[in-house]
């Protein structure tokens, strides 16, 4: 007779569900999705699920689902709000509900070893605070780092998103290898249907332009390397009027939020495009949503990418499952996603970024075979096997 199995209450920080344009909001969202679907199609459930929410949600959930949906009387949406959520509150509600599990999907103060038996596992981005100083500007960002790092180095198991990352934890965290996994994420389910031609041409008349553009998105962050991705473009419109190697040379269109106000930590686009006198060839959209995504990525000639630092790279995995040519750098975990389905340039040096969009624009052959090799690279990241995994951590902790 077979025994039954053990059941399980693992709670789930779903707090960014109220971000859905964040990376992490994407990453919450998708595996949220995908772990809902498993459970409808699953006749044998031994795990209980609670979602911690910081806003409710209108989501159909299988029965062995659960919200709570629960705020500090400090309702502005702010760091302190966050502190006091993820420090205090969140694990007293995780010891209260009886949990055997608290997921946490992004790095945050939250530690649970004065709790009860409570596993923690943290799923971490990236650690750019760390890495990158300059971000810690003002004392609330800096306790919040503080704590967050020191909760990362008590969680019971790490979960990264990149052999990168897990490098980063171990070198600067001195974390054991032993205590983290590495499990890829993907990207959101939109980027991997094709844009009909209606849904391009409206796309293109919304946002006043014409297909074939050089594109760059992603974010004006000044580690995203939106300032070289202008200046490279600038440098190689010059050449073109003297070399004429592009008998029409495409505009750039950037699209990003433009918060020139918290400069120098976010690129002033529009006053670099101004200097350079690049007002009549570069276009700057602002914000995208997401639903404009897809065809933005897919009426471009070249997707540009050369960022300083990432965690993942998402924008670059986006471009290839919509077939857009990527032009990348050679750093940090962009390799890792890119494989050989991109253009690799060096980001710190303008004309090797110059010279690999060139190159792109200009190879029709090159051109398709990233294409071709991008959608076999592109398959390989799936939500289906991060969240097999996850069930795996869960059930194995």
């Amino acid at each position: 007779m077979k025994q039954k199995q053990k059941t399980i209450k693992v709670g789930i920080n779903a707090s960014f569900l109220r971000k859905p344009n964040n990376g992490t909001g994407q990453v919450t969202s998708n595996f949220l999705g995908k772990l809902i679907e498993k459970n409808w199609k699953s006749l044998e459930r031994n795990i209980q699920y609670v979602l911690y929410l910081e806003e409710d949600i209108d989501w159909k959930l299988p029965g062995n689902f659960q919200k709570r949906v629960f705020l500090p009387f400090w309702k502005r949406d702010d760091l302190i709000r966050k502190i006091w959520w993820e420090k205090y509150l969140l694990p007293n509600q995780v010891k209260k509900d009886e949990c055997n599990i608290l997921l946490s999907l992004y790095q945050c103060p939250t530690i649970l070893r004065s709790y009860g038996k409570i596993r923690h596992l943290m799923f971490v981005h990236d650690i750019i605070p760390k890495l990158f100083p300059e971000y810690l500007n003002d004392w609330r960002k800096k306790i919040y780092w503080n704590l967050t790092e020191k909760a990362i180095g008590k969680a019971d198991k790490i979960i990264v998103n990149s052999v990168h990352s897990e490098k980063d934890l171990i070198r600067h965290l001195r974390l054991s290898a032993s205590d983290i996994s590495v499990n890829h994420i993907d990207v959101d389910e939109i980027y991997k249907k094709e844009v009909s031609e209606e849904k391009k041409e409206r796309i293109m008349a919304k946002y006043d332009i014409k297909r074939g553009y050089i594109y760059a998105g992603g974010g004006m962050e000044v580690r995203k390397n939106i300032e070289g991705v202008i200046r490279a473009y600038g440098a190689l419109l010059e050449k073109n009027k003297k070399e004429h190697f592009l008998s029409y040379f495409p505009n750039l269109v950037v699209s990003g939020k433009l918060l020139p106000q918290l400069a120098p930590l976010i690129t002033d686009a529009e006053k670099l495009v101004r200097e350079l006198n690049l007002t009549a060839h570069v276009r700057l959209l602002d914000f995208v949503p997401q639903e404009d995504l897809p065809a933005l990525y897919s009426c471009a000639s070249v997707f540009v990418y050369p960022s300083f630092y990432e965690g993942f790279g998402l924008p670059i995995l986006e471009a290839m499952n919509q077939n857009t040519p990527v032009v990348t750098a050679r750093n940090s975990s962009l390799e890792e996603v890119g494989g050989d389905a991109v253009q690799y340039c060096h980001p710190d040096i303008l004309e090797d970024v110059a010279n690999a969009v060139r190159n792109v624009l200009l190879n029709k052959s090159h051109r398709h075979e990233l294409v071709r090799r991008a959608k076999d690279r592109a398959s390989r990241f799936s939500w289906d096997e991060f969240t097999d995994k996850m069930l795996e951590y869960f059930t194995n902790s």
